[in-house]
C-alpha cells in the first residue's frame, strides 16, 4: 500500500510537533487554544486539538513546560503554558540537529546544484 500525503504528514508531526510547541512557547507563554490556532493555521503542523492537550501533559511531565492558571477577561480562567529552562535546552538541541537534518533532506530531494 502506498503512503498518502496524510500518512507522511502524520509521521513528520510525530517527530516534530512537540518541538514546534516549544518554539511557539519560546516567544511567550500561551494557553491551549492560542497554541492550537498558531500551529493549525495552515493545517500542516497541526490538525486537531485532540493531540495538543496530551502533548502538553507530556511536556509538563518532562519538565519542559510549566503551567499556571490566569483569569480571562472573556470567560473562565485559562491554563497558560510557559517554557522552562529545561524546555529551552530541549528546543536548542532540536534546532542544532534540525537545521543540518533539514538541509540534508532538501539536498537529496532537490539534487545537487550545478
Amino acid at each position: 500500500m502506498e503512503p498518502t500525503p496524510d500518512d507522511v504528514r502524520t509521521q513528520l508531526r510525530r517527530g516534530t510537533l512537540e518541538f514546534c510547541v516549544l518554539a511557539h512557547l519560546a516567544r511567550s507563554p500561551a494557553y491551549g487554544q492560542d497554541i492550537a490556532r498558531a500551529l493549525g493555521r495552515d493545517r500542516v503542523l497541526f490538525a486537531s486539538e485532540g493531540t495538543l492537550y496530551p502533548l502538553l501533559t507530556r511536556l509538563r511531565g518532562r519538565g519542559w513546560v510549566d503551567t499556571t492558571w490566569q483569569e480571562s477577561p472573556t470567560g473562565p480562567p485559562r491554563r497558560y503554558h510557559r517554557l522552562t529552562d529545561t524546555g529551552l535546552a530541549a528546543l536548542d538541541a532540536f534546532v542544532e540537529v534540525w537545521r543540518p537534518y533539514r538541509a540534508a533532506v532538501d539536498h537529496l530531494l532537490e539534487g545537487p546544484t550545478a
